[in-house]
């Protein structure tokens, strides 16, 4: 099996660690395979790819989309390190408005499969960082959303002694008692 699959705390959300084959010339890992993933809980089509580079100190997020526009995610570091972090947006979810957080790391090779449902955020712990990830709609503008990053309700623990760099958007994001929860799945 090319992957280990490790069910975290909040169901749905699942880390994947991929065998990974090396030697003196590098290495090779497989980092998604739709039978794999379906044997093991994840079913979902991605149909858009992403990559995005940040610098030391950024905090992105939390970001997700409304309904019906949802997207399911599969997060990987491919450069620096971060703690990534998936907050549960699901109405009728015993765990909503709590958070699973995980450090990804071009080291570890991990991946962190977000359903839908979720707002997901990330703050960069190395120099520079780069992600690559699978989304499993495409980015609709118009049902772009966002929630604080630092809402005392959810109480997130970033893991940082550092004041993040945010975006405007991201520092004026609703709480999590302010949703619009129409929008939600």
């Amino acid at each position: 099996m090319p992957f280990e699959y490790e069910k975290l705390g909040i169901d749905g959300v699942i880390l994947v660690k991929p065998k990974v084959f090396g030697d003196n010339r590098g290495f090779f890992m497989e980092t998604y395979k739709k039978s794999e993933f379906l044997n093991n809980g994840i079913d979902v089509d991605f149909n858009q790819d992403n990559h995005s580079k940040s610098s030391a100190k950024v905090l992105r997020g939390l970001h997700y989309q409304a309904k019906p526009y949802a997207q399911a995610k599969l997060v990987r570091c491919v450069r620096g390190r971060i703690y990534d972090v998936a907050v549960d947006l699901r109405l009728n979810s015993k765990t909503y408005g709590k958070y699973v957080k995980v450090e990804l790391s071009a080291e570890n090779k991990n991946m962190l499969y977000i359903p839908k449902g979720f707002a997901h955020g990330f703050v960069v712990l190395s120099d520079l960082a780069e992600l690559c990830y699978k989304a499993s709609g495409e980015f609709n503008p118009d049902a772009d959303r966002g929630l604080l990053w630092n809402d005392c309700e959810i109480n997130i623990d970033w893991g940082i002694n550092f004041e993040p760099i945010l975006s405007k958007k991201d520092k004026s994001q609703p709480k999590l008692k302010d949703l619009n929860k129409e929008e939600l799945i």
